[in-house]
């Protein structure tokens, strides 16, 4: 369970009123609370690596004292796994017209994949078709369903989590199961057809999945350089440029002309930054904010319950020294580093 971003609120006006030490607007609070969130989030890999070398020095705790685990469980909230969208030539997201294909794939961000990345953990790259090149012949039976009646997917080893690309429109969606009654339906984790005749391919999520070694630019200049090192799909590379991940070889889109494609090929596992937190309000009632938790831009902390008290803590911090009072500052800073004692 999340922590809550009104209760986190309360808390931080009730302390301020209390010592009668000023006020911290809606608009301030969000502010400081997007601050807070992201130092507890990026102390995390800090904490994981600190726990990490003492259980190398055999003195960690186990069991209910595991605070490794803890905070690979806290991490985990924010682990994502999208497909990349292909980059082309003008630098920019587009539809894919075949036989055209690129190498070249947007990092996560929250326009392609629908939340920004903090770091990546893993890229792989997708290289058995199941099927490269076919027809859904399913005008629209019920949504998120594909068929196609010249196959059937339960011979040619179709699976749950497979990918499916629609060639037409550039959408991508995953298996969740083969129809038992009739083999030439799949159902998909999304309604990526609505309309007979669309061109699709079909990859394999268990087989020939290919994990992408990280180079420098610098390395991957002298890795081309020589027949011996240069990657394949077998052993695949790749680069961070900030905002485009390079996918090499890069001709590993050879038989797009055969209908094979870039979309669906390249799966990235990364941790994405928290969400803002957001505490919205309708209007002002007696010249104070009312809470409003329907507000389209409400959000809650996304951090575990147990860092509510370091939250508060650092959010005092913050109004101390926006409202230039020492004293909160300080207040807010002694507990947070009691916090911190405690868990070490």
């Amino acid at each position: 369970m999340a922590v809550s971003v009104d209760t986190v609120y309360q808390r931080v006006l009730g302390i301020l009123n209390k010592e009668q030490r000023g006020y911290v607007t809606a608009q301030e609070f969000n502010l400081f609370a997007n601050q807070a969130q992201l130092d507890i989030f990026e102390d995390y890999f800090y904490q994981y690596n600190y726990q990490l070398m003492k259980e190398n020095a055999r003195a960690s705790g186990i069991g209910l004292a595991d605070l490794t685990r803890g905070y690979e469980e806290a991490i985990d909230i924010f682990s994502e796994q999208n497909f990349l969208v292909p980059v082309y030539a003008n630098g920019t997201a587009q539809t894919l017209t075949l036989p055209s294909a690129s190498a070249s794939y947007s990092v996560p961000t929250t326009p392609t994949t629908g939340s920004d990345y903090y770091l990546i953990n893993k890229v792989l790259l997708l290289t058995k078709y199941l099927v490269v090149q076919s027809t859904n012949t399913l005008s629209l039976v019920a949504v998120n369903t594909m068929k196609d009646s010249a196959l059937n997917f339960s011979t040619i080893g179709v699976k749950p989590s497979d990918v499916v690309v629609n060639k037409t429109t550039s959408k991508v969606a995953s298996v969740l199961f083969v129809d038992q009654t009739d083999t030439s339906l799949l159902y998909l984790d999304a309604d990526i057809f609505s309309a007979t005749g669309d061109s699709y391919c079909i990859l394999s999520l268990s087989n020939g999945v290919n994990d992408c070694e990280k180079v420098t630019n610098r390395k991957i200049t002298q890795l081309n350089m020589s027949n011996l090192t240069k990657p394949t799909e077998l052993f695949p590379a790749y680069s961070n440029n900030n905002t485009v991940i390079q996918v090499y070889p890069q001709d590993l889109q050879v038989g797009v002309n055969e209908g094979q494609t870039s979309l669906g090929r390249i799966l990235c596992q990364y941790i994405r930054y928290p969400k803002d937190p957001k505490w919205t309000y309708a209007s002002l009632v007696g010249g104070t904010p009312a809470f409003n938790p329907s507000s389209p831009l409400y959000q809650d902390f996304e951090l575990p319950l147990d860092d509510e008290p370091s939250l508060v803590n650092k959010i005092l911090q913050y109004a101390g020294m926006s409202i230039r009072e020492t004293e909160i500052a300080q207040f807010g800073q002694v507990l947070d580093t009691t916090d911190n004692q405690n868990e070490k």
